[in-house]
């Protein structure tokens, strides 16, 4: 789901992918579902792309997300994206235990918390990329025979 969720830069909110014409793609905003097109020159960048740093390596953003939905039981995210760098560190050490607090800006936790609480207001709330679902589909498939 979230690789047809796009983020491009100097246009604030999330968009989906509706379709994509000779240089340009068509996006629909999640906050007011107006359609506008994404031009070659736009940076964008689609959700299932991007990870975040751990002490280890890269955790998927899917995952944190997931991490972040079971963290609040679903509901949109109980900390203010204007909350204080501190807080906003020790909220997120809740939510991914062991992320690299060299590399992880606060702002880049403010950015996932906005982006949270967007995708929970537009009704995502299954956050796992269609291979991994259709993986774990095939394994309860064989596993059953």
């Amino acid at each position: 789901m979230l690789k047809t969720i796009l983020s491009i830069s100097g246009k604030p909110g999330l968009f989906r992918l509706i379709s994509h014409g000779k240089n340009m793609l068509i996006v629909e905003s999640l906050v007011d579902k107006k359609r506008v097109p994404a031009y070659a020159k736009d940076k964008v960048i689609s959700l299932g792309d991007i990870a975040m740093y751990t002490d280890a390596d890269e955790v998927p953003l899917h995952q944190v997300l997931t991490n972040l939905k079971n963290k609040e039981n679903g509901e949109k995210a109980s900390i203010s994206t204007s909350a204080k760098p501190d807080e906003l560190r020790a909220y997120f050490a809740e939510v991914l235990p062991n992320f690299d607090r060299d590399r992880v800006y606060p702002s880049d936790i403010k950015k996932l918390i906005n982006w949270y609480n967007l995708l929970i207001d537009a009704g995502i709330t299954d956050f796992t990329p269609v291979e991994v679902e259709e993986e774990a589909q095939e394994e309860e498939v064989q596993s059953d025979a």
